[in-house]
Formats: structure tokens, sequence, C-alpha cells
């Protein structure tokens, strides 16, 4: 009976080191640490890849379509941008020293905030001029990261809103112009681009509503490629760049050089800031919606911090600004899934992406009609967030002037940019080529300056 008893007790120790060591390999899904299993983590690390790949490479094709770049420089700049989405994604995850990087559940990719801008300084000068403008950019924002606290007050959500709200707006022509058929293209405004891209918009919008689970969380994704199935019928895809491409290849550093330009690193630096201050809102929602908490100090200084540092990286190996996608934070609020290691595999299988010239030379044979159809909707849900954002304040007359003024200024001066004709070169390329800067500086100015029990909102 003895030996029965002790037998029985050794078979339970057993069960139950088994079931710590079981506990300790496969941590839950829904636990910021541990290791879960890998059945798991892999679907739901491919979900917010499919949510945030095409995102992350369109401002890259946008930009090298207007900068007049080849094939070739096309590819590199599509690598370059998924390989630091990669880079970024992971050190926020899992942070530098525990001083860069947030370490929260978020995902980065190349933003489309920047997007006017960096069209404009393409237009005006070169890529190198856009890399040394986001150097300097990225040292504003660690500076910025370290004086969170302080500085947060200047950017209340009305004037974040109006910003954001700016930018949607200035991004309407750039998806307009691409469902055309690309400005200089020899078959700009045909019908057939006109059919493509508004099949594709129609796609993307109809499983945007009345699909469900990853169908509505690729939903760009499934669009995009039914509307390149769709271009391919009218003869529009060319698959050469993809037959000469390499099937692997590293980032080349420093390929595009960088450039320093006054007025071109004022604007970058600016929208730096702005989206310095959004990456809190997407960090807060973060946090509530995947762990029920608000972020701690050290998560957004070292997220902030983090930010600005790879994006310092970033311009080295030739990939455009990035910032955290909301998009993905919209997963983690929906399904609570935060834990680490499936934005780990996340990160790795973007980094493979990225590595595979034959991947990245594949997306440049993307038609601009399928790429304007598909992301036009994005841009409108960009303007509807800087819409919400306003909209949390009270909509009095005072609030209403700040947004009303700075976007009239912005906006208007951009469609306008002879009426600076006359004045110094640097001041059309500041304020001339994006409306961002000029709504930024009017909208700080007005909330300071305006007065009533409203100015709360600027945090006095």
């Amino acid at each position: 009976m003895l030996k029965d008893n002790e037998s029985l007790k050794l078979i339970k120790g057993e069960i139950s080191m088994s079931s710590k060591k079981s506990n300790k390999q496969y941590a839950s899904i829904f636990q910021l640490d541990g290791r879960p299993a890998m059945k798991e983590a892999i679907p739901l690390a491919f979900q917010h890849v499919m949510a945030m790949i095409v995102g992350c490479v369109t401002p890259a094709i946008v930009v090298a379509g207007v900068a007049g770049l080849n094939t070739q420089d096309q590819v590199i700049l599509i690598q370059a941008s998924l390989v630091i989405s990669a880079i970024a994604t992971f050190i926020q995850v899992f942070s530098i020293g525990g001083f860069f990087g947030s370490r929260l559940p978020v995902i980065l990719g190349i933003s489309f905030a920047y997007l006017p801008s960096l069209t404009a300084i393409a237009a005006g000068y070169n890529m190198a001029t856009i890399f040394g403008a986001q150097i300097v950019g990225g040292f504003c924002a660690i500076i910025f990261g370290l004086n969170v606290e302080k500085l947060r007050k200047f950017f209340p959500p009305l004037i974040t809103g109006t910003v954001v709200f700016t930018i949607g707006l200035s991004l309407y022509p750039t998806a307009i112009n691409y469902i055309a058929g690309g400005v200089g293209s020899p078959n700009y405004g045909a019908w057939q681009n006109w059919l493509v891209g508004l099949l594709t918009m129609i796609i993307v919008l109809v499983l945007n509503h009345w699909g469900k689970g990853i169908v509505k969380l690729a939903s760009l994704l499934i669009g995009l490629i039914i509307g390149y199935i769709i271009s391919a019928f009218f003869g529009m895809i060319s698959f050469s760049a993809v037959a000469t491409a390499g099937y692997f290849q590293l980032p080349q550093p420093l390929h595009f050089g960088v450039e320093f330009e006054v007025s071109s690193i004022i604007t970058i630096s600016l929208l730096f800031i702005i989206n310095s201050v959004q990456a809190i809102g997407d960090f807060t929602a973060t946090t509530s919606g995947g762990l029920d908490r608000l972020p701690t100090d050290k998560e957004l200084k070292g997220g902030i911090t983090g930010y600005g540092l790879l994006n310092i990286l970033g311009a080295l190996i030739g990939g455009m600004p990035t910032a955290t996608y909301s998009q993905n934070v919209g997963i983690v609020a929906t399904t609570k899934v935060v834990n680490r290691v499936v934005f780990g595999i996340a990160s790795g299988i973007i980094l493979v992406a990225g590595l595979v010239p034959k991947f990245s030379a594949l997306l440049t044979t993307i038609p601009y009609c399928v790429l304007g159809g598909a992301v036009i909707g994005v841009f409108a849900s960009i303007t509807m967030t800087g819409m919400k954002l306003i909209a949390t304040q009270e909509l009095n007359y005072r609030n209403t002037s700040i947004v009303g003024l700075a976007v009239a200024m912005g906006i208007g001066i951009t469609l306008v940019p002879q009426s600076l004709a006359l004045f110094p070169a640097w001041v059309t390329t500041v304020f001339g080529k994006s409306p961002v800067v000029v709504a930024t500086i009017v909208a700080i100015t007005l909330n300071l300056v305006l007065p009533g029990k409203e100015k709360e909102d600027s945090g006095h």
C-alpha cells in the first residue's frame, strides 16, 4: 500500500512537472510574455502582416513614381521600406535596453501621413533630400519623447485632429490621379483605368462592410489581388522586372545618399512631432484595448524615442518614415492578442519579404489604377480619423474657427502655389507644397491666443 501511495505521488509529481513545463513552454496568446503555441502564433502573425503589407509598400511606390526612379531603384526602395518596418516593429515590441522601444504589441510600417510632403520633396529635389530631412526629424522625435510630458500640452486632440484631417484631404488628388492611370502615363484618364480602379474600390468597400474575420481584416490585400487580376485582362501588367530580379538581397545602405535642405527639414521635422503625438494615441489604444490599462510614462518615452531612433536608422538604409499602424492596433483591440512572440514572428515575416527582390519587383507591377482604387478608402479613413479627434472637443465658435482657418490656409495655399511666386523659393517649398506645415502652425497659434474657457484644450 505504501508502495502504491509512493507511486501515486511520483505520478502526480511528474504530471505537475510536465504541466509546469507545458505552461512555461506555451504561454497564453493573451499574455504579453512567454512563448505561445506556434500553431496559434503563426496564423495570428500572418493576420497582422496581411493587414499592413499593402499600406507599407504603397507610399514607397508612390514616391518612387514621383521621383522618377527606375525599376531597380524602386525595388531597392520597397525592400528597404519592408526591412526597416520589420526592424522597427521588433525593437518597439522587445526594446533596446529597455529604453528605446515601448515593449508594447504594435506593428510599424511606412506612414501615409508623410506622403504629401515626401512627394513634394521628391518632385522638387531628390530621394537624398528626403532621407536627410528624415534623420533630423528622427532626432526631433527623440527630443520630443524625452520631454513628452511637457510638450503634449501644445498638441491637444483639436490640433492633432486638424492636422490629420488636413493630411487626409491632401491625399485625395494622389488617389484620383492613380485611379486615372498615374500622371504622365500615356493612357492617363482612359476609361479602362477608371473601370479597374472603381471596381477595386468597390471590392474593398464591400469586404470592409460585409466581410467577417480574416476577410474583413485583409480587405485591402484581397481587393488589391482581385483588382490586379482584373487589370491583367486589360494588358496592364508586365513581369519583365520580376524576371530580372534576384531571389535574395540585403539592403543597400546610403544607396540614395543623404542631403540636407533647410525647407525640407522644417517640413518633415514638424511631421515627426505630429506623428509622435499620434503615436501616443496608438499606444494608448493598444494598452486600453488589449491590456485594459493606460500606457506608462516609461512606455510612452521608450516608444517615441524608439520611433525617432529607428527612423534615423531607416534613413541610412533607404527606408522612408515609419509610424505605428492604426489598423493593427484595431486588430489588437478586437482580438485581445498581445503576446510579444506573435508580433516578433510578424516582424520576421515582413523581414523575409524585404530580403526577396522578386517579391518587391512583383509589387512594382501593380497598375496605378489598382493602387488608387485600393488606397482611396485608406485616405478617406485618415480624414475621418482627424474628424473624430476634432469631434472629441466641443465644436463651439472658437474651436471651429481654429479648425476652419487652419484647414483653409493649409489646403488653400497648396491649391494655389503661385500665390507665393514672388517669395523666395524656400517659402514655396515649406508652405506651398504640403498643407501640413501651414495647418499646424495656424492651429497651434490660434489655440494659444484665442480667448475663452476652451483654452483648457491647450493644457493651460
